[in-house]
């Protein structure tokens, strides 16, 4: 496979390193300690053209490729884990699943604004009992004429408390065998009756990136906002998943090279016993295991956005994708703080807040286990 970037994909790369070195980076710290939602930030990207990398024109996306996805997402990543799960969640999980099973009628209302981040939308399939094993909400849909009567809650939800509609995972068919047939997807407007939200989240990391329960009590939704037909709520899920696990790859290796790169500079400036860090081995050693575990993890997520992109199966290459490029940033940026000594437990620098955001890349959108899980049932098949 050929990993060089074209002209339109180093454009992109180079327009999301420019706004993320500028805008982003010096707001990451403060917006991490008052965790206030990054809303005109994002608004920018929206502009700018970031927040609907791989949407058609024709619905005010930018219309690129999923390397292109990759490329700005972790620019805008390596300055802010906040501001990449929002750019990620908005393109991978909202956008995504609206361009690809949305009526004309929906991509309009919808997609169009979401595109630009106009209107905030949400992926809402994880419930209290319903993480891992989706399969088990239990929040319900019931059929009434031309509307659904919707009624449960939803948990961990993203941009929850600050969303104008959600894309919201329910079961019309409780009789269903297998269970997963008997699940649906409704577009929800946060204005419907009904619906509410929890305040957002107390979280270790990426914490301006909001996160929300969400509550239904009789909600009238009509029939219209069904995304797909009914019972294809659970293969709609999975499909934007696989999507979504290419972005958390992006994201994971932002965070990571932004914390190889602290250490690398660290490294060199830091004196101890009358030498700079980086002439000791044992520094040497970490450095070099950070860049080679970085750049293996870049190369598999190249690997899954191009078979994205050519439309061909990319299921286990996104699994694998995520699952070692989020174990990389995890352990990246333990090896950022060690390197750092006693300063990288200090919130002046931003080691730590690389340490607490990459922490989220190995649970979100599918746990470490629940990817293993994935790659083995692949690889293992008659």
């Amino acid at each position: 496979m050929d990993f060089s970037l074209t002209d339109e994909q180093r454009m992109i790369q180079e327009l999301a390193r420019d706004f993320a070195t500028e805008v982003l980076a010096p707001a990451a710290p403060i917006i991490d300690q008052t965790e206030e939602y990054p809303f005109e930030n994002c608004r920018r990207m929206g502009e700018l053209g970031l927040m609907g990398i791989e949407v058609p024109e024709e619905y005010g996306g930018t219309d690129a490729d999923t390397v292109s996805y990759v490329v700005a997402l972790e620019e805008v990543s390596k300055a802010c884990g906040s501001s990449g799960t929002i750019m990620s969640v908005n393109n991978s999980l909202v956008c995504h699943g609206l361009a690809v099973h949305g009526t004309p009628e929906q991509r309009e209302e919808y997609l169009r604004p979401a595109a630009s981040f106009e209107r905030i939308g949400t992926f809402s399939l994880s419930e209290p009992q319903a993480g891992s094993d989706a399969a088990s909400l239990r929040t319900k849909a019931v059929r009434d004429g031309n509307y659904y009567l919707v009624d449960g809650a939803k948990n961990f939800i993203s941009s929850g408390d600050v969303a104008d509609f959600h894309i919201v995972f329910c079961v019309t068919d409780p009789d269903a065998v297998p269970k997963h047939r008997g699940i649906s997807c409704l577009l929800i407007d946060t204005d419907t009756p009904g619906f509410s939200a929890g305040k957002s989240e107390e979280k270790l990391g990426i914490r301006a990136a909001h996160t929300a329960a969400l509550y239904f009590e009789d909600c009238r939704v009509p029939v219209a906002n069904r995304l797909g037909e009914e019972g294809q709520g659970f293969r709609i899920a999975m499909e934007v998943l696989d999507a979504g696990r290419i972005g958390i790859a992006a994201q994971a290796l932002g965070i990571g090279q932004a914390a190889f790169e602290a250490s690398r500079d660290y490294a060199l400036e830091r004196e101890q016993f009358g030498k700079p860090l980086a002439r000791h081995q044992a520094i040497q050693f970490m450095i070099a295991d950070m860049g080679t575990r970085l750049e293996a993890a870049r190369l598999l997520t190249f690997k899954a956005a191009l078979k994205k992109q050519r439309k061909e199966r990319f299921s286990l290459e996104a699994a694998m994708a995520k699952l070692y490029a989020s174990e990389s940033a995890t352990w990246v940026t333990y090896k950022a703080i060690q390197i750092y000594g006693g300063y990288g437990y200090m919130r002046e620098y931003n080691v730590e807040r690389y340490f607490r955001d990459a922490k989220i890349t190995e649970i979100y959108e599918g746990t470490s286990e629940v990817q293993r899980m994935v790659i083995a049932r692949q690889m293992l098949r008659d």
